[in-house]
């Protein structure tokens, strides 16, 4: 067999074993799930060491339609999804060895390791499609195991409530991604990405602009982008490796890389990399302000990844393809190790996540202290760890393209490192907040601080030598800026952490002096905008008020005058057919006897 077809369908295979045979016996399910990425990590270690003998599997014929109409079911191996595979199996990897400690006791163990096995098969899927059908199937399966993941404590109403928002939000955005889909193949005639590319410069341009758009749509909602962004805060909800999950390497990640794998449309059309550069750009910084007022740890990281994923979209909106896939790359492995120690201190705290009620944790938890410090860097930018070749592509893209979208970027880049600073001195240092949260703080087990060291070296060896712009485009990257420019980014980061040390080094729950210097904006950014409250009113009232208006046309125009009438004319009818039904043969003689004599007299009269 093919090892791409064995990398895409073992942890399919493995969350079928579990859910059918071995739930009762949950370490061995753990096994299972975790031997399945495992495996399909050292398969795709393998086919990257064959650079240059890549070739995609046979495609296998799915469905043959009237007039020759071939629907294949197939895989790409090239570039870019080889970069993918590595990321999401090596990245997942670890997040379901870590699970192990993480999820310990849980009566739901077993039923978690399936779905997070049919998770990362749903994120394999999307990566290996080579047509737009294949590729929609898998993204909505990705949307059904983020909704059992991010509900799994579903006897929660707040679980329960954050995965129907993922879920149904999810969904706005993929209808526009499938009326786009369905316009392309009207206008196209084939819905193959090896077929399309040839095919696109006979598409006029509003039409390809509007189709871009529509296929954006999908992205705005898997990445989270405004206005769709609401529900990833809330995902939150779910354990903290599922966190880890959706906004490393597979949910989040899948628009910004159906994007890069769909350029050939987007490249064509100025209309549509503008609206996808400012969206990504509006998202960044949006989230970024927001993300300074909150103090749940898990939900701070939350915000970080709308904002990253902002810098991606924004990338691609730029034409920056590379940067993006760049960045995604390096923001899985810091944005993983980041979510796994905020889950080693919420473990050790008896699943407290305010970071208020912390404090001093470094003297009590060092391996999770200095890895989650390395995430912290990197995601700040910070020379030399990852996120500073990363992020800076984009910068300097922007710098180049598009002056507002730089100081959008530059503004961010500050935020980030001031909000991340604020988090890690509040969690990590000062004196003890919670004294009986602190005596019972302890380090995590080695099942849990082994994934943090791993993603910890990646973290800041991952974007040393460029190496993933040169692997993604080993002809024509050329990654040299003027020092200057350099120099003046890693400013940002510094002015940031100076900030937060001089604000936050000490501070207690009640110093809080940003909150009294911005006033009513804080409660602003601490509402996250209003945006749930606007859609709230919206569902209550505007959807209210047409639900009303078709129960009332329902019940007076359908029921009374349109189906109520034809149903009454219609039983009227009955009831006079029925009395000529009485079963009297003689009855029967006579009309028989009246009908004839009608039609006698009918001829002889003509």
């Amino acid at each position: 067999m093919n090892p791409v077809w064995l990398i895409l369908f073992a942890p399919l295979g493995a969350a079928a074993v579990i859910t059918l045979v071995t739930q009762r016996w949950k370490m061995l399910s753990a096994f299972v799930s975790c031997a399945a990425i495992l495996l399909g990590f050292v398969l795709s270690v393998g086919i990257f060491l064959q650079q240059g003998q890549w070739q995609s599997p046979e495609p296998l014929r799915w469905l043959v339609l009237e007039g020759g109409w071939v629907i294949e079911f197939g895989a790409t191996v090239d570039r870019l999804s080889v970069l993918m595979l590595l990321v999401v199996t090596g990245v997942g990897s670890a997040i379901h060895i870590y699970s192990i400690g993480y999820m310990r006791g849980d009566p739901g163990f077993s039923r978690y390791f399936a779905c997070l096995s049919l998770f990362t098969f749903s994120m394999l899927g999307i990566v290996l499609s080579n047509n737009f059908i294949q590729i929609f199937i898998f993204w909505e399966l990705v949307g059904v195991s983020s909704y059992l993941l991010i509900g799994y404590w579903f006897e929660r109403p707040s679980a329960a409530e954050a995965g129907k928002k993922a879920f149904l939000v999810n969904r706005i955005g993929d209808f526009g991604m499938m009326l786009g889909i369905l316009l392309l193949w009207t206008e196209a005639g084939t819905f193959s990405f090896a077929e399309l590319p040839e095919r696109v410069a006979a598409i006029p341009a509003g039409t390809l602009g509007l189709i871009s758009a529509l296929i954006f749509c999908g992205a705005v909602g898997k990445s989270a982008q405004v206005p769709l962004h609401v529900w990833l805060p809330d995902a939150m909800e779910g354990p903290t490796p599922v966190s880890a999950l959706i906004h490393a390497a597979t949910m989040v990640a899948a628009g910004v890389y159906m994007l890069c794998r769909v350029a050939f449309l987007i490249l064509p059309s100025e209309t549509a990399l503008t609206l996808i550069a400012w969206v990504g750009g509006v998202t960044a910084l949006m989230a970024a302000t927001i993300a300074i007022t909150q103090n749940d740890i898990k939900r701070i990281l939350a915000y970080s990844t709308l904002s990253q994923l902002g810098y991606m979209i924004m990338s691609v909106g730029l034409t920056g393809i590379t940067p993006a896939m760049f960045h995604l790359t390096t923001h899985a492995f810091f944005k993983a190790l980041l979510f796994l120690g905020a889950g080693s201190v919420i473990h050790a705290l008896h699943h407290e996540q305010d970071i208020w009620k912390m404090g001093g944790l470094w003297r009590k938890m060092p391996v999770t202290f200095v890895t989650f410090l390395i995430g912290t860097l990197a995601l700040a930018g910070v020379w030399p760890l990852s996120g500073f070749y990363s992020k800076d592509e984009i910068l300097l893209l922007a710098l180049k393209e598009n002056m507002a979208l730089f100081v959008v970027g530059v503004v961010t880049a500050f935020l980030t490192a001031y909000y991340m600073g604020r988090g890690c001195f509040v969690a990590f240092f000062g004196r003890p907040r919670d004294r009986h949260a602190y005596e019972h703080a302890h380090e995590s087990p080695l099942v849990m601080t082994a994934p943090l060291v791993f993603l910890a070296i990646l973290s800041v060896i991952g974007g040393w030598g460029s190496y993933v712009p040169h692997f993604l485009q080993p002809e024509g990257h050329g990654a040299h800026h003027e020092a200057w420019k350099g120099f003046l980014l890693l400013l940002v980061p510094a002015a940031g952490f100076g900030v937060a040390a001089w604000i936050y080094g000490r501070a207690e729950p009640s110093d809080e002096p940003v909150k009294a210097a911005l006033g009513r904006l804080w409660n602003v950014l601490e509402n996250k905008y209003y945006f749930d409250e606007v859609y709230l009113w919206i569902v209550r009232n505007v959807q209210g008020a047409v639900a009303s208006g078709c129960e009332l046309f329902d019940r007076w125009a359908l029921q009374r005058l349109g189906v109520g009438g034809l149903a009454g004319v219609t039983g009227l009818a009955g009831k006079t057919l029925r009395l000529l039904q009485t079963g009297n043969v003689q009855a029967y003689a006579f009309v028989f006897g009246v009908g004839l004599t009608v039609i006698i007299f009918y001829v002889v009269v003509r």
